[in-house]
């Protein structure tokens, strides 16, 4: 029977490979060092397939995409070092059968070949999430084939579900596999570096490695969903998928290096495959913690909230707009006011669709026709399914009439939304979001929304809001 040996973490920082970093590398010694041991380790298990796991190869919302092409390619070019390029032939029976395997337990996984990759606007070519830890395995180890996949923004539970297939059709094909789960951790290390620094940033590098250590395979699913959007993870969703080819077995972990110079934490670990454990079968447990998740979200609903929900549930299920309830707070009855709905699926936006000023009678029915809005209706989205309904978070802004203002001095991201204006052309942005911190920040996204350059004079307004979740 065929099996998984081991499953690494590694970075994927082009800066690591001596032609991109020129002497910058040194600065990541530990990890160079730590993923020459990887690839010893590999080398000593000989495997003749390689799955890598990759957050910046072609990511779909709703699918997980697999590479099926007979060759894959890829070099450095972007970051300056063309020279640096592999090739390798692709294990196209492994791959259709961790497709047939993730169909019969209903997650959604698409091939990409060259005639879907024109379809989609998308490469075939292998990314950096993929090349630069393949660089130092064949430095040491060539002999093997490779599977391409990429991450996915399905939730957490169906991509661990997603590596059980990847371990049942392993096993069904008596494959000898090892798994590298490619994926930096925060971004937000340093006031210098990509993205800034946010304090959730070394926070949440420090519980990825101390789960990491640990081999705690349910921490991954617990940890605050706060942490990890602020934070700025890559590599989360790369662990997940390789801690479910795990499943059913004990492991044996080991963190190797840990570091962050350049503003990005780079972790790398080993998790080795044991002896087999039933109690170590994670699925309808981790499945079970959704369930008991969502019905305290459920139960925490404010009437507002409720409103949204239950109109657009039935407006998916019976094609019905519902009628405000005669018993809702006089102010939701009586009252006008501005109103958006956001509805997000896995802690990712799913919808958001709102009004600026009233344009119904009341708030109440402003929330009905704007939730059924963002759930069908927002441009960027396909339409909810009722199969996801269950699935679905929603928060509601009431909004403060809006007041023209003079400077960026006047607008705080946390307490006030930012409307820009120039012609004809308007963008709105709410405020108090994640991952939006600075006033710079706000206008910016404002801006790009309503298509005005920021060189172009514009007008601002500003707002509050009551926000429900």
């Amino acid at each position: 029977m065929g099996k998984i040996s081991a499953a690494y973490l590694m970075p994927h920082p082009p800066i690591i490979i001596p032609e991109v970093g020129r002497g910058e590398e040194r600065k990541i010694q530990y990890t160079t060092d730590a993923f020459n041991k990887c690839g010893r380790h590999i080398l000593d298990l000989k495997p003749e397939t390689i799955i890598v796991i990759t957050p910046h190869g072609p990511v779909f919302q709703d699918a997980i995409s697999i590479m099926s092409e007979h060759k894959l390619s890829g070099n450095l070019a972007r970051f300056g070092a063309a020279r640096v390029a592999m090739s390798f032939e692709n294990d196209l029976e492994l791959v259709q059968s961790i497709m047939d395997e993730a169909q019969r337990l209903g997650i959604p996984c698409i091939g990409i070949d060259r005639k879907t990759a024109a379809e989609y606007g998308i490469s075939t070519s292998l990314d950096w999430g993929a090349t630069v830890p393949l660089y130092f395995v064949t430095k040491q180890y060539r002999d093997f084939r490779l599977v391409h996949i990429s991450i996915s923004f399905l939730s957490y539970e169906e991509l661990y579900v997603f590596g059980t297939a990847i371990r049942d059709a392993v096993e069904s094909l008596g494959r000898h596999v090892c798994i590298i789960a490619s994926g930096d951790l925060s971004h937000r290390l340093k006031e210098d570096g990509p993205y800034g620094f946010h304090p959730m940033g070394p926070k949440l590098d420090k519980r990825i490695m101390e789960l990491a250590e640990a081999g705690d395979v349910e921490g991954f699913f617990a940890m605050d969903p706060v942490m990890v959007n602020e934070g700025g993870e890559c590599g989360l969703r790369s662990i997940i998928i390789a801690m479910g080819s795990l499943d059913g077995y004990n492991i044996s972990s080991q963190v190797l290096s840990y570091e962050g110079p350049f503003g990005v934490g780079y972790g790398v670990a080993m998790f080795e495959r044991q002896d087999k454990n039933e109690k170590r079968k994670l699925v309808d447990k981790l499945y079970k913690r959704k369930q008991q998740r969502m019905e305290k979200v459920r139960e925490k609903e404010d009437i507002y909230v409720s409103l949204a929900r239950r109109s657009l549930e039935s407006y998916i299920r019976t094609g019905k707009i519902i009628e405000p309830d005669a018993d809702l707070p006089g102010e939701m009855l009586e009252e006008k006011a501005g109103v958006f709905v956001s509805i997000k699926k896995n802690g990712q936006l799913r919808g958001c669709i709102g009004t600026v000023e009233p344009v119904r009678d009341n708030i109440a029915e402003e929330i009905i026709y704007n939730a059924i809005s963002a759930g069908v209706r927002d441009p960027r989205f396909m339409p909810v399914d009722a199969s996801e309904l269950d699935d679905l978070v929603y928060s509601v802004d009431v909004l403060t009439k809006p007041e023209p203002i003079d400077s960026e001095d006047e607008l705080d991201p946390k307490r006030y939304g930012v409307i820009v204006k120039s012609g004809g052309r308007s963008g709105l942005l709410l405020p108090n979001l994640e991952g939006v911190n600075t006033v710079r920040e706000q206008i910016e996204i404002a801006l790009q929304k309503a298509g005005i350059r920021s060189y172009e004079h514009y007008d601002l307004e500003r707002f509050e809001v009551i926000r429900h979740e």
